[in-house]
């Protein structure tokens, strides 16, 4: 960039993470196409070459891995000065009853679901607090307002997540930044296959994406929750291809709207399941879990 000039006046820059499918390629695409500077980044650079083709600055990183985490921030700011917006995508879901999730799992789920994002935001908010201007979107999901049996684990880091984003949102806003959190149900990605790996479900083919974290494959069954696996055969139960799931564009949409939005709302949900599924948080204990119960049966 020659001296002197501030490109922000004239374009502004976004970080966004996971964007080697699904949601955050179709964020980059999104950002793209209305002018912005994006930089896109994944843990394997081969996964985002087609979206360096299209136009977008690329970059290796693992958010579990601090180092990493700084040296792009750091470019980004030696390149462009500021970054405008930082979309927190990143993630996976560990499936399987709580008993039978090993504590090193729920370990890396938290890795890259929780302190992932933490990662990131520590490192861009001395330059948005210098500017007094940015936005962080979490990409967060309806598990993060509502946990269901097998899903404890994924949920509890989403619930984490939104928590920090509650604390973080009034932190920062007389500092001019703002913080909003996407809320979708399923969408139309890889996801549940990769789920039900997590959860010790063969699933049928690969999702074609690198894992955020290494780690053994499936979990240790017990035979207490077999209803259960037979319930994670159906890859729609976790999402991804059942009734009103959504195209991962909309979700895009939906993150470009809070990043560009001169005043965001605090919590978006793209998608019809998504906006009744965080609803279900304000029921009775007692009926959801009845409720639950209700799906087990049918289902078995």
């Amino acid at each position: 960039m020659p001296p002197g000039t501030d490109r922000r006046r004239v374009q502004k820059t976004v970080l966004i993470t996971g964007c080697s499918s699904g949601i955050g390629r179709a964020a980059a695409h999104a950002f793209l196409d209305e002018g912005w500077t994006v930089y896109a980044t994944a843990r394997n650079p081969a996964d985002v070459e087609a979206l360096g083709e299209a136009g977008c600055e690329l970059a290796t990183l693992d958010v579990t891995d601090q180092d990493d985490v700084d040296r792009v921030v750091d470019r980004i700011l030696d390149e462009e000065g500021a970054i405008d917006a930082l979309i927190n995508n990143a993630g996976y879901g560990q499936f399987g009853p709580i008993e039978d999730v090993a504590t090193d799992r729920l370990h890396d789920q938290f890795d890259v679901n929780v302190y992932g994002p933490h990662r990131l935001i520590r490192a861009v908010l001395p330059a948005m607090r210098r500017e007094r201007d940015g936005t962080i979107v979490n990409v967060s999901s309806v598990a993060g307002r509502v946990s269901m049996p097998g899903g404890g684990v994924y949920s509890g880091s989403k619930f984490a997540l939104e928590a920090m984003s509650d604390a973080l949102r009034v932190e920062v806003a007389d500092l001019g930044i703002d913080v909003v959190v996407v809320e979708p149900g399923p969408v139309k990605t890889n996801f549940s296959k990769r789920a039900q790996a997590e959860a010790g479900v063969d699933p049928d083919g690969s999702d074609g994406e690198e894992p955020e974290t290494e780690g053994a494959e499936g979990v240790d069954r017990t035979d207490a929750y077999e209803e259960f696996y037979a319930m994670f055969e159906d890859a729609q139960l976790i999402g991804g291809d059942g009734p009103g799931a959504v195209e991962p564009e909309l979700v895009a949409d939906a993150v470009y709207d809070a990043a560009s939005a001169t005043q965001p709302p605090a919590r978006v949900q793209p998608g019809t399941v998504a906006r009744v599924g965080v609803l279900a948080r304000l029921l009775p204990d007692a009926l959801l879990d009845k409720a639950y119960g209700l799906v087990r049966n049918f289902t078995s």
